[in-house]
């Protein structure tokens, strides 16, 4: 057979896939043609739910290069299939940044398939120009082309695809394309336009009729028509439908609402650039990558990527980010060194002005258009990834899904068996052959639950439901069943664990080569006229909008504290200047006078004493959180120099400043503040060269700026941790759920604040993992260093003691367990480590603790290394650096005002983190629900499988009204409102089953199956035992009723199917109540849910339902017996009934309450769910403790759980370290990246 050489597309990407091609096979597709006929288009519809299955029996494999047909596979866990069309497109060059040489001036080539004739004869000039074919295929709204080069299929995603340097996007692609051009690239990219097309109804409907789940209702519905079960197969139908259109009106309305939200203003008319001077109008959805467009001064909503390269705009990208605050855009780099850097959106996003934001404002040059060159279009920008992401999701990997698709084929299994059974029995009591094979078929109908799916359903809609009541909304209600598992949640710290906004503590000025004394009043008049209170006033990115000052929180509360005013231009004001007119602040004019009268006695660094206090902003280098600062260029007025102002983190600041300039004492200051959990910024400042120009400081780097600055002082401000906060962290902590704090913050301010919040207690130390790249001939290296423990010699006592009991007795497993050491890493250090140490990592995420300086995409890879090591992850964070992280973790929540994030399957409209245990709770709730409804359809299957066996050996049945009575009348409504009990009010300390596949549930399940076979059996033998017993006919009268003998002879001398017997009514009796039994037995309370008896509904129902039967039971009504087609027995043996019901119930109480939940549970199935599980430390034994700890142990041999490993990946590596001696590494080493072992270093 021929090797097939597997081909990789989107390497490395999160859509990798392996590709296969294949051609068309003749002889395979008549086969495939006679194959659907004999079996009545069953063939095509396995072919239809089977992909790869469908190719293959259809075509035959090829190279890539010929396949008209492609096979994809998924590389994830998932590996879906996918089979797509290959299509020709006929054009002048291959690809869509080939040279214009190459193309015709009048050549417009169709783009979705071969060039026809029709085509040609219309185009009949242009025929004989040179053309290309290229193969392409569509796959989720993204176009591949095949390469000759790479002998591969490759995605054009836009201008970045040229890897050109910020330098070349001014010099080559500023002035636009010509419109032969931007033709001949629409042929590649296709219309600008995120087109989410609404299916029509017919469409959805055919797609959801064609469910397999669907398809095998159709099949029970005909069978049993041909059983005149008409009432029932209506029922079915009646209950399909209902669900069908639930279902499609329910995507229908997500189509609706996402197709709204893309449309809105997705198509606009825009300023395009032709050529250096033509500027014409056209529709955005003509643009192309390379396209230069002008953004208009009132602002627009941008219908594509767009890299800025003239002037500077204010944008709203709550759409994307889900922060509100307004953003500053500024114009690419275009010399220095910054502009020789290729550009890459996420590296340049600063300059980058993405699809769907609101751009509110813009500052630009009279006569200097502000500019931007298309980058990206349609569903390669920003947002079209995300509307990517919501239209075509990955499928909810939990294991409860997986799991019931098990269980369903365990049930199958069950059916198949009866399925011979049935053949067997009907051949030897000589049954016609149409009636084998239609009871033969209908025990399978029986064994799979008809109302699964939407009883499955219902538990994760409630909970979706009761969360939107606590203000909690949801866009992806499978994630809620997945709360209830997780066992480790990271925050974001500022605005999550602490306050947004931000209080200015104080200021330290530095003079000379040391600090002054702190000052807590920056608006005091003698600082009027400092550099620092004039970097304070013009050091940020704030704008009027519609009157109110609007940006980020920490400039908004610095610039108050100044009492400083701004003001922007005016258009009519912009445009009567030939320079720009730049923003201005000044102090209030109060104060101004004061303060020059005041300016004999200058301070150091001091503007000149006779200038005026206005200060105009020349331009800006907005904040970079890579840089993690900002800095601006201003003029005073009057003055003939510019000055430079700089802000940012104090240990990134203090490299950029003269030594000379920095005090002495900064470091020790600097923790100072850090310690106590006050976010600190450092401000610089440097005058710049008279002979700097406007326009030429529009063109200059911010290298050349940001250096050789003189030190200023601090800005110390305080980041009040919310109230909310300790709380529920300890509540999680109870719940052995871990937690971490990922913020892009200080280090020692995140040590602080973790401390301050009890994620880090008290007696536990903190070592920080401070690791560095190679340099030279210095390999990567990591030092240890351990913070200082803020507590008494009483708590160093306590550890030292607990430590000892635990080495002397403790369990071994118990001793990983133990928390008295954290882990602190930045988010340069992550990246080191990741990098050159791969095998310390699930070591160091076990306990590290805080992660601070993390960039938004080092969240993202923080949350993949902790689900590698087989954590639940969950996320909350406020939406502004967490997006990545948040769609990635999973369960994402987002402290967001919008009542609907993109970004995150969760939004909280109460901004803290009180919502992460109530979703946890709801999720527990949702989790068990889903089990107990799973467990009660699978009894339900079962009990019914047992009657209908039993009823066939005597060739009976259960009746039409009895089979609808027991699927209407009990299990839907069971179903529907076990489902509805609330969430527990407290986390317990361990998780629901993550399984349907475990010993708890199988033995629940397989206990109560068995119940439920003995007692149906011992009602099917005891029957036929009694005095009265005889084969039933219309004439039997063991009550002595003959009055209603009468009438069942009169109404039905012939009774076809057997279905009127005192078998059939015993069993009907008992197997009523045991759906009832199953049902309150399985619908557990507490620790995850509220009490039954809080269910009204599903009491209601309960004891309802109990109440007739007993009547019905006890006290016979003629009309219900007649209808029901159940006969007259002896009161007696009614009583008896009710005995054997009781018991049935006690016994099966006994094994579900006594038994699992109280003995097994508790002695066996329990097991640590964590390795951050708090544990006291041990004392003697109780008696009690004594005898479970001895049942513990002999049941643990008896069910084989003795020295068990460990599940989950992360025990494993708890346990490990566990007997690791050199772990954590002891204070003052350093690990190098080629050694095993730690080496000491001096103290450090």
């Amino acid at each position: 057979m021929k090797t097939r050489e597997t081909k990789i597309i989107n390497q490395g990407l999160e859509d990798e896939m392996e590709v296969w091609g294949y051609q068309p096979c003749l002889w395979k597709m008549v086969l495939v043609g006679v194959g659907a006929v004999c079996s009545g288009g069953l063939l095509l519809l396995l072919l239809y739910w089977l992909p790869e299955w469908g190719v293959k029996g259809t075509c035959t494999y090829t190279s890539l290069r010929d396949a008209r047909t492609l096979l994809l596979r998924t590389t994830d866990e998932f590996r879906q299939w996918f089979r797509v069309r290959v299509h020709v497109m006929v054009a002048s060059g291959r690809k869509p940044f080939d040279s214009l040489d190459l193309l015709s001036t009048s050549l417009l080539p169709n783009g979705d398939n071969i060039i026809n004739s029709v085509h040609e004869e219309h185009h009949g000039k242009c025929s004989h120009t040179q053309t290309a074919q290229t193969n392409y295929f569509t796959h989720h709204s993204t176009k591949y082309y095949w390469s000759d080069v790479i002998q591969n299929f490759e995605v054009f995603q836009g201008l970045e695809d040229l890897k050109v340097s910020c330098a070349h996007i001014h010099s080559d692609h500023s002035s636009g394309l010509s419109k032969t051009l931007q033709e001949y690239r629409m042929l590649f990219f296709g219309e600008n336009e995120i087109a989410v097309r609404v299916p029509s109804l017919f469409k959805l409907l055919i797609k959801e009729v064609l469910n397999p789940f669907y398809i095998f209702q159709l099949f029970s519905v005909i069978l049993w028509s041909f059983e005149d079960y008409y009432y029932y197969a209506t029922a079915i139908v009646f209950m399909s439908a209902i669900s069908i259109a639930t279902s499609l009106y329910t995507i229908k309305k997500q189509y609706v609402m996402l197709h709204d939200m893309v449309a809105a203003h997705s198509v606009v008319r825009v300023s395009v650039c032709r050529g250096n001077k033509d500027i014409e109008q056209a529709l955005s959805t003509e643009l192309v990558p390379g396209d230069v467009i002008i953004v208009p001064a009132n602002g627009m909503i941008m219908p594509c990527d767009a890299v800025l390269i003239h002037g500077t705009c204010i944008v709203n990208e709550s759409m994307l980010t889900g922060e509100s605050v307004p953003v500053t855009k500024t114009s690419l780099p275009s010399v220095g060194e910054e502009a020789s850097v290729s550009y890459n959106i996420e590296e340049h996003k600063r300059h980058t002005l993405f699809c769907g934001t609101r751009v509110i404002q813009t500052r630009f040059y009279a006569g200097e258009l502000v500019k931007a060159v298309v980058v990206r279009t349609g569903f390669s920008t920003e947002k079209g990834q995300l509307v990517r992401s919501i239209l075509y999701p990955k499928p909810t990997d939990f294991k409860l899904y997986r799991d019931a698709y098990l269980f369903l084929m365990c049930l199958v299994g069950v059916a198949g068996i009866g399925f011979i059974y049935t053949i067997v029995l009907s051949i030897m009591n000589k049954v016609p052959a149409k009636t084998i094979i239609i009871e033969s078929l209908d025990i399978v109908t029986i064994t799979v639950p008809p109302a699964l799916p939407a009883a499955m359903t219902a538990g994760i809609v409630y909970a979706q439901r009761r969360l939107k009541h606590i203000g909690i909304f949801c866009i992806s209600p499978q994630r809620i069943n997945m709360c209830g598992q997780l066992n480790l949640v990271c925050f974001d710290k500022t605005g999550t664990l602490t306050e947004d906004g931000l209080d200015l503590w104080g200021i330290q000025r530095a003079e000379e080569d040391s600090f002054s004394p702190p000052e807590s009043d920056a608006a005091k008049e003698s600082l009027v006229t400092s550099a620092f209170v004039a970097c304070m006033a013009s050091c940020h990115s704030l704008t009027n909008i519609e009157g109110e000052l609007s940006g980020d929180p920490l400039d908004l509360k610095m610039f108050s504290a100044t009492g400083w005013i701004l003001e922007e231009p005016t258009e009519e004001e912009t445009a009567l200047h030939n320079p720009i007119m730049p923003t201005v602040v000044r102090p209030p004019k109060r104060i101004v006078p004061e303060a020059n009268q005041n300016n004999q006695l200058t301070q150091n660094m001091e503007l000149p004493e006779l200038s005026p206090c206005e200060i105009g902003i020349v331009r800006q280098f907005p904040f970079s959180s890579a840089l993690q600062r900002m800095s601006v260029v201003v003029r005073r007025l009057g003055e003939k120099h510019m000055d430079a102002y700089l802000k940012g983190a104090p240990e990134v600041v203090a490299i950029l400043c003269k030594q000379h300039t920095v005090p002495q004492s900064f470091t020790e200051t600097l923790e100072t503040y850090t310690r106590q959990g006050f976010r600190v910024i450092a401000l610089a400042h440097r005058q710049l060269e008279s002979k700097l120009s406007w326009h030429k400081v529009q063109s200059l780097s911010r290298d050349l700026i940001e250096t050789n600055m003189d030190f200023l002082g601090l800005i110390i401000m305080q980041n009040k941790i919310k109230v909310e906060t300790a709380g529920v962290l300890q509540e999680l902590r109870k719940a052995n759920i871990r937690t971490l704090m990922v913020t892009g913050d200080n280090m020692l301010t995140g040590i602080s604040v973790a401390r301050d919040c009890g994620m880090v207690r008290t007696h536990e130390k903190v070592i920080i993992a401070d690791a560095v790249p190679p340099k030279e001939s210095q390999p990567a290296s990591i030092t240890w260093h351990y913070t200082e423990n803020h507590q008494t010699i009483k708590d160093h006592q306590t550890v030292e003691m607990n430590l000892e009991e635990q080495e002397e007795g403790y369990d071994k497993r118990v001793t990983q367990l133990e928390h008295n050491y954290h882990f602190a890493v930045s988010g340069r250090a992550f990246a080191v480590i990741m990098e050159h140490f791969p095998q310390l990592v699930q070591k160091l995420v076990l306990r590290a603790t805080v992660f601070a300086r993390m960039a938004p995409d080092q969240k993202t890879q923080l949350v993949e290394v902790l689900q590698s090591i087989d954590y639940t992850v969950g996320m909350c964070g406020d939406g502004a650096n967490d997006c990545g992280a948040l769609k990635r973790a999973h369960s994402g929540i987002s402290l967001s005002e919008l009542e609907a994030s993109v970004a995150s399957p969760f939004t909280s409209s109460t901004a803290n983190i009180s919502c992460v245990p109530n979703l946890i709770r709801e999720g527990r709730a949702a989790l068990i629900t889903s089990f107990c409804v799973f467990k009660f359809m699978a009894l339900y299957s079962i009990i019914q499988y047992v009657s209908v066996t039993l009823l066939y050996s005597i060739l009976s049945n259960l009746g039409d009204f009895q089979f609808l009575f027991i699927d209407i009348a009990i299990i839907l409504i069971i179903a529907f409102t076990m489902s509805l009990n609330p969430a527990w009010k407290e986390l317990v300390c361990h998780r629901p089953p993550s399984s349907l596949i475990s010993g708890p549930l199988l033995f629940s399940v397989l206990t109560q199956i068995l119940t439920s076979l003995v007692f149906q059996v011992l009602v099917f033998l005891l029957v036929r035992q009694q005095v009265w017993y005889e084969t039933w006919t219309p004439q039997s009268d063991a009550c002595n009723i003959s009055s209603f003998s009468l009438s069942l002879n009169v109404t039905n001398p012939h009774d076809h199917k057997n279905i009127r017997n005192y078998e059939n009514t015993s069993l009907f009796y008992i197997s009523s109540f045991q759906y009832i039994s199953v049902a309150i037995i399985f619908s557990k309370g507490k620790p995850f849910r509220q009490p039954s008896y809080k269910n009204w509904p599903f009491m209601l129902s309960c004891i309802g339902l109990y109440t007739f039967l007993l009547l019905i039971m006890l006290y016979p009504v003629p009309a219900i017996d007649k209808f029901l087609e159940i006969v007259c027995v002896p009161h007696d043996w009614r009583v008896t009934l009710v005995i054997i019901v009781v018991v049935n119930a006690a016994v099966s109480f006994m094994l579900e309450i006594l038994i699992l939940d109280i003995i097994l549970w508790r002695l066996v199935f329990r097991e640590n769910q964590g390795a951050n599980a708090p544990h006291s430390p041990p004392s003697a034994d109780t008696p009690q403790e004594a005898n479970d700890h001895w049942g513990s142990s002999f049941l643990s041999w008896l069910f084989c759980r003795r020295n068990k490993p460990p599940k989950v990946r992360y025990m494993h590596v708890a346990l490990e370290l566990q007997d690791d001696t050199d772990w954590p590494p002891r204070p003052s080493t350093i690990t190098y990246a080629n050694d095993t072992q730690s080496q000491n270093s001096d103290p450090l």
